[in-house]
C-alpha cells in the first residue's frame, strides 16, 4: 500500500514554492519528502519537522541555527542545504536530493563488501567529516543510514549538525538500538562530543562493511551500551579469515575506547586509511568476504534490489593535507555483484538492408558527432573577476553552469567578498552543466585595527567592516571626555595587526555620570522637579511603606540612593510614605511594671517610667500617657506612672 496517499502534505505546496510529490522516509524528528522547487524547477529533498516538535520554540531555534551553520559547509561529499523556512506549523529544510540508496541498503542486500569497496565508501565519508571537523562541526550520529550513495556513484553524508532527539539513547526501539551501536564510550558515559566521536562511529561502520555485522549485539540498548564501555571492538578478521592485518589495525585505531588513543579527527583517520590501502595487494583489496550475499540472493530474473549493479564510487579529494598523485585519487572500485546471464543471440536482418541502415547511421552520426565534439557540448566560462559571490553564481547559472566549490583566499588587492579567480578560468571552454570552482577574496591576510575613538558606534562598526574586521562585543562605561554613544577604545588597540575577519571589542561611552540627589522627605512634585533638572527620569512605585520619619505622601525611599552614579536619562524609582503605622495601645493600668513593659513592647512601643517620689518603691501602674484602647504610632513612646 502506498503510504504517501495518507500523508496530508503530499500534493501540497509549502511556502508557495515547494511542491511535495512523495514521502521518502520518516524518523523520530522529521519526515523527508521528494519535492519540486517550482521557482528553480529542480527536484530536491524536503525535511519537515514533526508539528509536535515544531511547537517547541527552543527546539526550532536550534534546528534553524544549526541548519544555517551546516549550509556554510561546501564539500562535494556533504549533502547540500539550499533553504530553510516555515509555513504555518511546518518547519522545513530544503536539501540536495540524491537519487540512489543508503549504505544501510547496501549492507542489507549485499551483506559484507570487499575491502576495496569498503575503503572507497569510507574515504569520501571521512573527507566530508574532515571538512566539517575543520569548520568546527561534529556530526554526532554517524551510521550507515546517513551515508547516501547516488546512482552515479557519488558518496554523500547527510544530517550534519542537525538537532538530535532527546530520547535517542533511552528509547528501546529497534531504530535506537541501531543508533547506540555507533556511540563512542565518552558519549555514553558523560555526553562528551568532539570530532573523535565521529572517528569512533566510522570505525564501527568500517567493521560492519567488512564483516556484514555490528561489533556488539544485545537484546536491549543497555546491553550494547555496556559492551561499548567495557569491551574493545573485536578485529574484523575474527569473522573474515584472511582479512589483511592493516584493516584490523585501522578498525582498532578508530574504535579505541580512550579518546586520546584515536586519531584526532576525520582528516587524521583519512590519512591512516590511505596508508592502509597502500599496504594491501590487489588480491587483498578484491577478496570477497564469506558474509557477502551470493548470486542466489540477487538473480537477474527476479531482482528487486535498490542497489545499482555496477556502482562506481569515486575517491574523494584530500582534506587538509598534501594532494596525492592523481592516479591514486581518481581510482575507483565497484561493489561486487555476479555477472548477468548471457543473452540470446538476436535474429539478424538480411545483409543488404543492414548495410543500408549502417551507412545512413554512419553519415548522420559523423555529422552530429563533429558538431557535438567541436561546439555542441561546450560553453565558455563567463567573466567573473571582481564580481560578488552572488553575482558570479547568477552569471554561471545564466550560462548553464553550476558552482562546484567556493574557496576562500587572502588578497591584498581584491576587495573582500569578491571573486579572485575561477577554475576553469573565464573564457575557457567547459562542458554544458559543468561545475566551476570560485575563489573569493578574504581581503588582506592581516589588517591594522583602525582608530575609531570618538566615532559613533554605527560609524565605528562600518569602519571595521570596511577594513576587513568584524565588530565584536560592545561594553559601556562612563566617560567625562567622550560624548555619550561614541567609542572610548577598542580591544585590541588601534594600530594592532589582526587577521582579516577578526572580531574587535568596542567600549562605548555612557557620557558623564549624573549624581543622584537625595529627595527623601520631599513631596512628590518637588522630588520630581529636582530629579528632572538633574537629567533623570522619575518612576513612582505602586508600593507604599509606613514610616515614622516621613509624613504621609512624602518620599520615604529612592533607588538609586543619594550619591549613586547614573547615566543621563536613567530612571530613579521613588517610594512614598504612608506615614507612621497606627497601633492600638494596650491598657496596662493596674498591671505590675514588668507586665506593663512586656505588653507595651509586644505591641511595638517604647516604654518610659515616671516614678516620682511616691513611686520609688512602688510596682503598680497607676496611669499611662495614652489611654488603653486608643491608637498611637508604632514605635512611639508610652509613659507609665508608677505609684
Amino acid at each position: 500500500m502506498d503510504t504517501t496517499l495518507q500523508d496530508p502534505l503530499v500534493g501540497q505546496v509549502l511556502d508557495g514554492r515547494y511542491r511535495v510529490d512523495a514521502r521518502i522516509a520518516a524518523g523520530g524528528m522529521a519526515t523527508v519528502y521528494r519535492a519540486l522547487d517550482t521557482r528553480l524547477d529542480r527536484v530536491l529533498a524536503l525535511k519537515v519537522m514533526h508539528p509536535a516538535l515544531a511547537a517547541d520554540g527552543s527546539f526550532v531555534e536550534r534546528f534553524i541555527r544549526e541548519a544555517k551553520s551546516v549550509a556554510r559547509l561546501d564539500h562535494p561529499n556533504v549533502v547540500q542545504v539550499f533553504d530553510q523556512g516555515t509555513d504555518g506549523s511546518y518547519v522545513y529544510l530544503a536539501m540536495e536530493y540524491i537519487a540512489g540508496c543508503t549504505l544501510r541498503d547496501v549492507l542489507r542486500e549485499r551483506g559484507a563488501v570487499q575491502p576495496r569497496a569498503a575503503l572507497d565508501i569510507l574515504e569520501p565519508v571521512l573527507a566530508a567529516l574532515g571538512a566539517a571537523h575543520r569548520a568546527g562541526f561534529v556530526h554526532r550520529d554517524m551510521k550507515p543510514e546517513n551515508v547516501l550513495i547516488g546512482d552515479d556513484g557519488r558518496v554523500k553524508v547527510a544530517d550534519f549538525g542537525l538537532v538530535r532527539s532527546v530520547d535517542t539513547v533511552t528509547s528501546t526501539t529497534g531504530a535506537v538500538l541501531g543508533t547506540v551501536s555507533y556511540l563512542a564510550p565518552e558519549q555514553i558515559e558523560n555526553g562528551t562530543t568532539d570530532p573523535r566521536v565521529d572517528v569512533y562511529a566510522c570505525g564501527v561502520v568500517l567493521y560492519e562493511m567488512l564483516t556484514g555485522a555490528k561489533p556488539y549485539a544485545g537484546d536491549s540498548p543497555a546491553q550494547v551500551l555496556y559492551q561499548h564501555l567495557h569491551a574493545d571492538v573485536p578485529p574484523p578478521s575474527a569473522l573474515v579469515p584472511g582479512l589483511a592485518g592493516a584493516l584490523d589495525e585501522l578498525v582498532a585505531s578508530a574504535t579505541a575506547r580512550a579518546p586520546e588513543d584515536r586519531p584526532e579527527d576525520a582528516v587524521a583517520l583519512l590519512a591512516e586509511a590511505r596508508r592502509a590501502r597502500l599496504t594491501l595487494t590487489e588480491e587483498q583489496l578484491d577478496a570477497l568476504p564469506p558474509q557477502a550475499l551470493t548470486a542466489e540472493h540477487d538473480s537477474a530474473e527476479d531482482r528487486t534490489s535498490v542497489i545499482p549493479r555496477a556502482l562506481t564510487v569515486p575517491r574523494p579529494r584530500p582534506v587538509g593535507e598534501d594532494a596525492l598523485d592523481e592516479s591514486a585519487v581518481d581510482r575507483t572500485a565497484r561493489l561486487q555483484t555476479p555477472p548477468a546471464p548471457p543473452r540470446r543471440r538476436p535474429v539478424r536482418p538480411p545483409r543488404s538492408v543492414l548495410a543500408l541502415v549502417v551507412a545512413v547511421l554512419v553519415v548522420l552520426g559523423v555529422g552530429a558527432g563533429v558538431w557535438y565534439i567541436n561546439s555542441g557540448q561546450f560553453t565558455k566560462v563567463p567573466p567573473l573577476l571582481a564580481k560578488t559571490e552572488a553575482q558570479a553564481r547568477d552569471r554561471l547559472e545564466s550560462a548553464g553552469l553550476d558552482v562546484g566549490r567556493v574557496e576562500r583566499a587572502y588578497s591584498d588587492t581584491v576587495e573582500r567578498g569578491t571573486v579572485i579567480g575561477s577554475d576553469p578560468a573565464p573564457g575557457a571552454r567547459i562542458r554544458d552543466h559543468g561545475k566551476v570552482t570560485l575563489t573569493v577574496s578574504l581581503g588582506p591576510e592581516t589588517v591594522n585595527v583602525p582608530n575609531v575613538e570618538g566615532q559613533t558606534l554605527a560609524k565605528a562598526r562600518a569602519r571595521l567592516k570596511a577594513d576587513g574586521l568584524e565588530p565584536g562585543m560592545v561594553t559601556r562605561e562612563f566617560s567625562e571626555d567622550v560624548p555619550r554613544g561614541s567609542v572610548i577604545r577598542t580591544a585590541p588597540d588601534a594600530g594592532t595587526k589582526r587577521h582579516a575577519g577578526s572580531a574587535i571589542v568596542l567600549t562605548v561611552s555612557k557620557g558623564s555620570p549624573v549624581d543622584v540627589p537625595d529627595v527623601t522627605g520631599e513631596d512628590l512634585d518637588s522630588a520630581r522637579d529636582e530629579l528632572t533638572e538633574a537629567g533623570l527620569k522619575v518612576k513612582v512605585s505602586a508600593e507604599r511603606i509606613h514610616s515614622s520619619d516621613y509624613d504621609k505622601g512624602t518620599v520615604a525611599a529612592q533607588s538609586p540612593d543619594e550619591g549613586g552614579e547614573a547615566e543621563e536619562g536613567d530612571t530613579v524609582t521613588l517610594t512614598l510614605s504612608e506615614g507612621p503605622e497606627m497601633v492600638e495601645v494596650p491598657d496596662v493600668v493596674g498591671d505590675s511594671v514588668d507586665d506593663a513593659h512586656e505588653a507595651l513592647e509586644a505591641a511595638g512601643f517604647e516604654v518610659e517610667e515616671d516614678r516620682g517620689l511616691l513611686g520609688l518603691f512602688g510596682d503598680t501602674v497607676k496611669k499611662q500617657s495614652v489611654e488603653g484602647g486608643d491608637e498611637a504610632p508604632k514605635g512611639s513612646t508610652i509613659k507609665i506612672t508608677i505609684r
